[in-house]
C-alpha cells in the first residue's frame, strides 16, 4: 500500500485523519491542509502485429515478476496519458508508436501500489526494433487466442476490446483473401447464397414476370410459362450451385452452351437471350440486396461481395451462352 503522510509538508505538524467530504482523510490539524489520495494513472499500449499477434513484455521487477504484460507504466507530471502510453512503450519494448483510439479505462486495486487507473491505448508501431528495456526481461508477440497470464486483468480486457474494435475489419479481410485465391468456403456473401438457394422460387417468379414484360426480351411472352418456370429453376439452381462450389466451370459451360444452342434452333435472337441472363442476374441481386440485413460494415460488404460473385458467375454464363447460339446443339452437346 502507498505510505501515508506522517507529518505535514506544508507546516511540519503531525498528521491527523478526520471525517471530510464523506469519508476520513489525512487533514493537518494545525494549517486544516487536506491531503487527498487519488489513483495513479497508468498508461498501456495495445500494439498488434501484421499477423494479428500482441506485443507483451516480461515484468523484470515485482509487482508480478516474471510475468507477461503490455508496455505498461506510471504518467509524469507535465505529460498526456497518451504521451505516457508511448513513452512506456519506447522504454519498455522500443517501438515509436501511433495512438490510434482509446481501447479502456479500468480502475485497479493493487497490493503494492494501491488504486490505480489504467488506461489502455491500442497503439501502431511507426518505428524502432522490439528490444526489452531496463524493466523488462524479454518483448514477444503472441495470438490474440493464446496469450499467457497476464499480470493485469485490465491489460486481458483491453486486448478483448481491441480485438472487438477489429473484428468486422478482419472478417472481411479474410472473406476476401478467399475470394480472391478461388476459396469457395467460407466467405461472408455464404449467407445471401443461401437465401438465394432457399428463396429460389421468389426469385423465378421475379424473373418470368420481368422478361415476359420487358421489352427487350419479346419472344420470351410466347414461350409457355410451365416451360419458363422448368428454365427458370434450372438456371437459378445453377447459379446456386455454382455459388456453393458444388459446380464446376466446365458444367457450367455445358450448361450454358447447351442452352444458346437451344435458344438458337427455336429461333429466339441471341440479343434476348443474353437480356434475359442479365435481368436474372438483375433479379438474384435486387432480391439479395433487399431481403439482406443492414446492420454493420460487414452486412455491406457481404452484398457487395455477392454481386463480384455473381458477375464472375453470369460473365461465363454469357459467354458460353453466345457461343453456344453461334454453333449448333450437337457441338455444344459434346463440349
Amino acid at each position: 500500500m502507498p505510505l501515508k503522510p506522517r507529518y505535514c509538508s506544508q507546516c511540519g505538524s503531525v498528521m491527523a485523519t478526520r471525517p471530510e467530504d464523506g469519508r476520513d482523510r489525512d487533514v493537518c490539524p494545525t494549517c486544516e491542509t487536506v491531503f487527498y489520495q487519488n489513483p495513479l494513472p497508468v498508461a498501456a499500449s495495445v500494439v498488434l502485429s501484421p499477423a494479428r499477434e500482441v506485443l507483451l513484455v516480461k515484468r523484470k521487477r515485482d509487482p508480478f515478476k516474471g510475468m507477461w504484460c503490455l508496455p505498461i507504466g506510471f504518467a509524469e507530471l507535465d505529460e498526456t496519458i497518451e504521451s505516457a502510453a508511448l513513452r512506456e512503450l519506447r522504454e519498455e519494448a522500443g517501438l515509436t508508436g501511433r495512438v490510434l483510439r482509446l481501447l479502456d479505462a479500468d480502475s485497479y486495486q493493487s497490493d503494492f501500489y494501491g488504486d490505480l487507473l489504467i488506461v489502455t491505448f491500442e497503439v501502431e508501431n511507426v518505428g524502432g526494433m522490439e528490444r526489452p528495456g531496463d524493466d523488462a526481461e524479454a518483448v514477444a508477440y503472441f495470438p490474440l487466442d493464446a496469450l499467457p497470464p497476464l499480470a493485469f486483468s485490465s491489460n486481458r480486457k483491453a486486448v478483448r476490446a481491441c480485438a472487438a474494435a477489429h473484428a468486422d475489419q478482419w472478417l472481411i479481410q479474410d472473406s476476401f483473401q478467399r475470394l480472391t485465391d478461388g476459396q469457395p468456403d467460407g466467405l461472408l456473401s455464404d449467407a445471401l447464397v443461401t437465401l438465394i438457394r432457399d428463396r429460389a422460387e421468389e426469385i423465378s417468379h421475379l424473373w418470368i414476370e420481368d422478361i415476359r414484360q420487358n421489352p427487350s426480351t419479346r419472344s420470351y411472352r410466347d414461350i409457355p410459362l410451365p416451360d419458363l418456370s422448368r428454365g427458370a429453376a434450372v438456371a437459378l439452381s445453377q447459379v446456386g450451385l455454382w455459388l456453393a462450389g458444388e459446380q464446376s466451370n466446365r458444367e457450367i459451360r455445358r450448361f450454358f452452351m447447351n442452352l444458346g444452342a437451344t435458344r438458337a434452333a427455336s429461333g429466339t435472337p441471341l440479343h434476348e437471350l443474353l437480356s434475359t441472363l442479365t435481368l436474372l442476374k438483375m433479379e438474384i441481386w435486387t432480391f439479395a440486396r433487399q431481403n439482406g440485413v443492414w446492420e454493420s460494415t460487414v452486412d455491406l460488404y457481404r452484398v457487395l461481395e455477392l454481386n463480384r460473385r455473381l458477375g464472375s458467375f453470369f460473365d461465363l454464363a454469357i459467354y458460353y451462352a453466345a457461343r453456344g447460339f453461334a454453333g449448333n446443339d450437337s457441338q455444344a452437346r459434346r463440349v
